[in-house]
């Protein structure tokens, strides 16, 4: 990882922010769903860098220029979210069109002397041209309409490269893992913030409460990620057979699933924010979707993640999910503070159970990364 791309990926903390804003500003179903809707597309813009750097280095002379433009655009996009199924969709779509025709160029360069990199790109450059496209078209509309095109473009964004193939993509495994294991704690630091936006400069013995099980949470979502699955999914990713098969499973459980990871932690930091605005006060229905749906889609994210890999499900989170979703009408009755208090105890209760069903295994997992790391480093 480069002092750049962590420089990079910063702009991203904004992003993701103000996703969560447009939800607060706006705290509805059709909010929750705007909200979503434009994460989807700040994501793969986003994933479409990772893969770059696999390819290009973006400390390397006009490419560094090349990424600061990228950031700036990226910028202007952030500053757009709130307004972008309103006054500022245009700008929205036409900075994230800027964003992703740099991305495109920088791939074109490195692909030149590549032919099957090149198809891909080309590829990649026509379903990319009809997304933005239909996103900029969509600011001529609202409602239905709109959300429509949203959709769509979404739909074609994501769909591209499950239809024409990632044979001809390149990979670093390591990077790529570590790229993605990052973008997972800005999302996690992201609700961190929240939860101090959520108090609004005021403390007392409710808001400290929330705030220590605000933190709770967090840390109990970073904690299911980067225990051991990111350990075993980084490993399994290098040691699948490079091209088609490793490429596919680069796309599916990172590009793909780690959406459903991030989108889990955004609506559960717009959850958490409202409870440490209101801790006396139940949750409404949105805002207990998103609470205890938002941790729920977190954890059904880790379970596909892990099917994608190893071919197995993990019933304890499934079940976790279902009981989560069965307290979201609970959740409208009680105070908001209990609701919080319930997740936080869940979440801990099923790290204490995997720790324990694990735990020797896991420290085998643990022991051999750190021996990994330490011969990389005395490499010469």
């Amino acid at each position: 990882m480069t002092p750049l791309e962590l420089f990079f990926d910063l702009v991203f903390v904004l992003a993701i922010t103000e996703c969560t804003s447009l939800m607060s500003h706006h705290p509805s179903w059709s909010g929750l769903a705007q909200g979503l809707l434009v994460l989807g597309v700040l994501w793969w813009a986003w994933a479409a860098y990772a893969w770059l750097t696999s390819v290009i280095d973006p400390e390397a002379g006009p490419v560094r220029l090349a990424f600061f433009a990228a950031m700036a655009s990226m910028l202007i996009a952030a500053i757009c979210v709130p307004e972008a199924f309103g006054d500022l969709a245009l700008a929205f779509a036409l900075s994230i069109g800027f964003f992703r025709v740099a991305h495109i160029a920088l791939f074109t360069i490195a692909g030149s002397d590549a032919p099957d990199l090149r198809r891909s790109v080309q590829a990649l450059t026509v379903s990319t041209a009809i997304a933005v496209g239909l996103l900029a078209a969509a600011s001529a509309f609202d409602g239905l309409a709109q959300a429509a095109l949203w959709v769509l473009a979404l739909a074609l964004d994501f769909g591209g490269p499950y239809f024409f193939g990632v044979e001809g993509w390149q990979l670093v495994p390591g990077h790529f893992a570590e790229r993605h294991g990052l973008i997972i704690i800005i999302a996690l630091g992201e609700s961190i913030v929240e939860i101090g936006v959520g108090a609004a400069g005021h403390l007392d013995l409710g808001i400290g409460v929330a705030a220590v099980l605000g933190v709770g949470i967090a840390a109990a979502l970073w904690w299911l990620y980067f225990d051991v699955v990111a350990l075993v999914s980084a490993r399994r990713l290098s040691e699948a057979e490079p091209g088609r098969v490793q490429n596919a499973l680069a796309r599916d459980s990172y590009s793909y699933l780690h959406l459903l990871l991030v989108a889990g932690i955004v609506l559960a930091a717009f959850g958490l924010k409202t409870v440490l605005a209101h801790t006396g006060a139940h949750l409404d229905w949105v805002t207990a979707f998103a609470l205890l749906g938002g941790i729920g889609l977190y954890l059904l994210g880790l379970v596909a993640f892990r099917y994608r890999h190893v071919r197995t499900w993990n019933t304890r989170k499934v079940m976790l999910t279902a009981l989560l979703l069965v307290l979201i009408p609970v959740a409208t009755v009680i105070p908001a503070l209990a609701t919080e208090a319930i997740a936080t105890v869940l979440l801990v209760l099923l790290i204490i159970r995997e720790h324990t069903r694990y735990g020797e295994r896991r420290d085998e997992l643990r022991a051999h990364n750190t021996l990994t790391e330490t011969d990389e480093s005395t490499t010469p």
